[in-house]
């Protein structure tokens, strides 16, 4: 297999600048900034030096009830805008938050849970192209998450169009993605200790989501189901060790001859802080794409990849690396979408 190389570089700045104005509230800019070499002998590299310039502006408030506000807006890999959110979070019933693309309520939020030292399985470079149930969060939504009674939180979000779009204010999302409709997504997140202290590190979640799609739109005539996303599984820490597992899966709805029909995601993690500096995960990623129809030679396409992961901190400095590989990467079956590779960074906190 021929080897992909991406060696990083990552200066975390803390807060660049916090403005507070009496009654008002206050302003933080945190930023970090990420320069990367990367190689890849599959492909035609060009120039290997990149750099990450990500800003994120923070305001945070409080109203006269005692509830709490937070506006984040974040832009990442040089776009001027990548997402953002307003979270307000009341006293006893619980936070509500406007989602601008930001990827983290309802089942988005689940994607990938499992423990690991540095990033996902398959986030670290290695261009997977792995499909995975995302529900509403891609989409400007709304979510909500309770107040958590007896170790559970309910997580529950809506859009009116789930078209992977943000709007400005006084705007609309247009006919982007015609066949898409409203979605809403419902997670259940469980801490069952039962006062057992051994139970104390248990997490269990499981959710689920729907988009309706019109069935009679130009882009969607092979459709007799609305679109359908599920996720469950389960984190457990028990002293320095966590391992988990979760699946998921993406109906969308198409039966038309070779269109695909589901993705089926298993995700299996396990992580050891060997002290508080050190820490090694391992982690395994299986995905697999049906079509509709049969005889064709890619009517199951199973895309797989693997990692293994060290991290190492002293002070305001850690060093990372991720060694791992990846077969029929973007459900592709040719020898070149078989690789391996390894991801270095180095990152500064000031």
């Amino acid at each position: 297999m021929n080897k992909l190389t991406k060696v990083g570089l990552s200066a975390l700045c803390g807060t660049l600048a916090s403005v507070a104005a009496a009654n008002a509230g206050t302003m933080e800019v945190l930023g970090g900034a990420t320069v990367t070499h990367t190689s890849n002998g599959k492909t035609v590299t060009g120039n290997p030096l990149g750099m990450n310039t990500a800003l994120t502006f923070k305001g945070s408030g409080e109203l006269d009830n005692g509830s709490t506000f937070t506006l984040t807006v974040t832009g990442a890999d040089q776009d001027g805008y990548t997402s953002g959110n307003i979270n307000i979070v009341t006293p006893s019933m619980g936070s509500f938050k406007i989602n601008s693309r930001t990827g983290g309520i309802g089942l988005g939020g689940y994607d990938d849970v499992m423990p690991t030292a540095w990033e996902e399985t398959w986030g670290f470079g290695m261009g997977t192209g792995i499909d995975l149930p995302k529900g509403v969060s891609s989409s400007m939504s709304l979510g909500y998450t309770s107040p958590t009674v007896a170790g559970m939180t309910l997580k529950a979000a809506y859009t009116p169009k789930n078209d992977a779009t943000f709007v400005n204010d006084k705007a609309v999302s247009g006919a982007t993605a015609a066949n898409l409709h409203s979605g809403y997504d419902v997670v259940l997140d469980i801490n069952p200790s039962f006062g057992i202290d051994a139970l104390s590190g248990l997490n269990i979640f499981v959710g689920g989501s729907e988009t309706v799609v019109d069935k009679e739109a130009s882009l969607s005539k092979g459709n007799t189901q609305d679109r359908q996303e599920g996720i469950g599984g389960a984190v457990f820490s028990y002293g320095p060790v966590s391992i988990g597992y979760q699946r998921s899966v993406e109906f969308s709805g198409l039966e038309t001859a070779g269109s695909t029909e589901y993705y089926q995601n298993n995700i299996f993690g396990v992580s050891f802080n060997i002290n508080d500096n050190l820490s090694i995960s391992y982690g395994d990623v299986e995905s697999r794409k049906h079509k509709v129809g049969s005889g064709a030679s890619d009517k199951n396409v199973i895309m797989s990849a693997e990692s293994f992961q060290i991290a190492y901190t002293m002070g305001g400095m850690s060093i990372k690396v991720a060694d791992g590989e990846v077969s029929n990467a973007s459900y592709g079956t040719a020898s070149s979408s078989d690789y391996d590779g390894r991801t270095i960074a180095l990152s500064l906190a000031f």
